[in-house]
């Protein structure tokens, strides 16, 4: 059931949760009612709770900015879908489920291959797609670990850290700096927070991962939306390329790649992203 919106910040923005295609989906919603609603698609292993404030509170200074758990993570309810597309396919539900009509997404990492599936699907549902930290299905490292990426992880388990800041920024004095800021910013929300991803779900997810990468490439030229890809010039977890890929690949896309920055680049560089971003949905 839709409770109450309240807030103009995602600080403010109570948990609210709705049903769609039989699971109880965890949301937030808040800044102006007036306009396209963005609704965002979340990285791997992420709750509503990772979203970077400067970024979402930014884009909700002049839009309605929609923030959820994909089922079985997070505050949603249900089994961890293991395929690209099933979480695709939720999406949908929940954005028919608040009857928003047509949406902006912006699909982060995992999100971004959501994105490109919901477009493909529904893309009535779409008018214009932010794809941010992403790759295309099958391409080039796409889905595929590599020795960065697992040794920044096995750094983190062995020091008992959030790994986030050696897999989403670079090792130079600004990335540290960075960094720090960004995991000082996800703890701004002290009440209200959602569970994290459990076990079962990181396994669910990185399954899906794993099959996207593996999967026939989609055809990209058959999206017409417009679309803004965006990354930083060093990723660690999906290759830089990939954005060029994508970039190359869509008909009526724009590419912009954020110096000194990795995975997380649009959130080191949130200033920039949130006003090419606003610039580009405007």
């Amino acid at each position: 059931m839709i409770g109450t919106r309240q807030g103009r910040t995602a600080g403010e923005a109570p948990t609210r949760r709705i049903e769609a295609a039989g699971t109880q989906f965890a949301y937030r919603d808040f800044g102006p009612l007036s306009g396209t609603p963005v609704v965002f698609l979340h990285h791997f292993t992420a709750v509503i709770d990772d979203w970077d404030p400067r970024v979402i509170d930014g884009l909700a200074a002049e839009r309605r900015v929609i923030t959820f758990d994909n089922r079985g993570i997070g505050g949603s309810t249900g089994k961890a879908p293991t395929s690209v597309e099933a979480m695709a396919d939720d999406a949908i539900a929940f954005i028919r489920a608040l009857d928003l009509g047509p949406v902006d997404l912006m699909g982060f990492s995992l999100g971004g291959f959501v994105a490109q599936v919901v477009v493909e699907r529904a893309p009535d549902l779409v008018r214009r797609l932010v794809l941010a930290g992403t790759g295309p299905a099958g391409g080039d490292g796409v889905g595929e670990s590599n020795a960065r990426m697992v040794s920044d992880l096995l750094h983190g388990l062995v020091t008992l850290r959030n790994p986030k800041p050696l897999l989403f920024f670079t090792r130079t004095p600004n990335g540290r700096a960075a960094a720090a800021d960004y995991m000082r910013r996800l703890g701004e929300r002290t009440e209200d927070r959602v569970r994290g991803t459990t076990p079962r779900g990181v396994a669910a997810q990185i399954a899906a991962v794993r099959r996207w990468g593996a999967r026939e490439p989609m055809d990209l030229a058959a999206i017409e939306h417009p679309v803004l890809v965006a990354n930083g010039e060093d990723d660690r977890m999906l290759p830089t390329r990939s954005s060029f890929d994508l970039a190359h690949a869509l008909p009526n896309a724009t590419l912009r790649i954020y110096p000194d920055a990795g995975h997380g680049g649009v959130f080191q560089h949130h200033d920039r992203f949130v006003a090419d971003v606003l610039a580009f949905l405007r």
